[in-house]
């Protein structure tokens, strides 16, 4: 299983970013290799749709979850039409969030917020 992460560095102990469209990298890491990478986030400087863009990077990269603190409807949309499931993280370290995961202490993110189309976040 692959799960993606929106993070402020390109470290796996790097913070979680808090805006999933707006984050400079999406971790990438796969439970079964154990093996990881990042993806710049194209969409980080796009002035709209910055949700909806990474949230085609996260669908390209084949992630079969996202772990997030929130995400806007339209990403959310387009990533949960993908068949990935979206999870809220819990801590503010990208592998403290993967290993709460493989553990079963996450739970799907619930919260779905309308995003902020143009107002500089997402």
């Amino acid at each position: 299983m692959k799960i993606a992460i929106p993070v402020d560095e390109k470290d796996k102990g790097a913070s979680v970013c808090v805006s999933f469209g707006r984050a400079p990298y999406f971790f990438i890491y796969d439970t079964e290799t154990k093996e990881s990478s990042f993806i710049e986030n194209s969409a980080a400087k796009n002035t709209g749709g910055a949700g909806v863009k990474a949230a085609q990077i996260i669908i390209d990269s084949k992630a079969d979850a996202l772990l997030t603190p929130r995400c806007g409807e339209n990403a959310a949309e387009a990533i949960e039409a993908a068949d990935i499931k979206i999870y809220k993280t819990q801590s503010m370290n990208a592998e403290e969030n993967i290993d709460n995961f493989m553990n079963d202490k996450l739970s799907l993110l619930d919260e779905i917020h309308a995003g902020f189309h143009g107002h500089g976040g997402n």
